[in-house]
């Protein structure tokens, strides 16, 4: 690789380093202007601790209190309320940033503008926000429909799922999930509208079904919205014995839940 590096000046000199959001000049390729930085939402601590909404800074007050009754195993474990109503498949999730119009530009311009460089940037982003993996975990993306995959020409979580297995030494099983029927697109819809339309649409591949049972997975997207595409990728890997799941991806949309912390205990879910 450095003989790549070696010729770092010379691609400088031909592509000037710029931001990919608003042109400005940088010092080297691969990053973000500071204005542009700053306008990236980081998800900060007090969050829940299974899906990392962010709760209000009040719930810190009441976790104080309240973390005087928990087991010492507990303690600082937040669930907020749409976890606490509706468990989820997953044990935690890890995102980069949350969604805003910066994020959102990033995303536009890697999965619709093609711009696919920028997933080394995603990457780091999403590793900076990952906790400590113990033990192998497959590292599986959110998979296309061949038709959509053959229209853009690359799948982005595919791409991120890449990345992330390089940075984090874990193995990539680019093919874990099959998307058997293409979905309209699903952006504008609520939560039970898109798990409707994504019933029965994603499986595990027959062909990796050994590999899959008892597993940990770690399951890549680019933007994580309502959570119904994840839920339906989890169902489709619990079919064939998955043991851990958590999520990982670069935006987290944040809906207008009144999130306020609640200890947790124990939670199941109703299958």
């Amino acid at each position: 690789m450095g003989w790549i590096k070696s010729l770092s000046p010379l691609v400088d000199l031909v592509f000037p380093p710029r931001c990919p959001l608003c042109g400005t000049a940088l010092a080297q390729h691969g990053g973000l202007c500071i204005d542009c930085w700053q306008g990236l939402a980081i998800p900060a601590e007090p969050w829940c601790s299974l899906c990392q909404r962010p709760l209000p800074d009040r719930s810190a007050e009441q976790a104080a209190d309240a973390a005087l009754a928990l087991s010492e195993a507990a303690k600082g474990r937040w669930i907020c309320p749409p976890c606490m109503a509706e468990p989820p498949r997953h044990q935690s999730v890890a995102a980069a940033t949350l969604y805003n119009d910066v994020s959102r530009q990033l995303v536009l311009s890697f999965k619709h503008g093609r711009r696919i460089g920028l997933a080394d940037l995603m990457v780091r982003l999403i590793v900076a926000r990952m906790p400590a993996l113990e033990g192998e975990w497959l590292i599986v993306p959110v998979p296309l429909h061949r038709w959509r995959l053959w229209r853009r020409g690359f799948n982005q979580s595919a791409l991120l799922a890449q990345g992330l297995a390089r940075a984090l030494g874990q193995p990539l099983l680019v093919d874990g999930l099959q998307r058997m029927r293409a979905t309209p697109p699903l952006g504008h819809l609520g939560r039970k509208r898109r798990a409707a339309l994504l019933q029965g649409t994603i499986r595990a591949n027959p062909a990796h079904a050994a590999r899959l049972k008892d597993a940990k997975v770690l399951l890549v997207d680019d933007v994580l919205t309502s959570g119904a595409t994840t839920d339906a990728c989890l169902i489709a890997l619990r079919k064939v014995g998955l043991g851990k799941a958590r999520l990982a991806c670069f935006a987290r949309v944040i809906d207008n839940t009144h999130a306020i912390a609640t200890p947790s205990q124990s939670l199941t879910r109703k299958e």
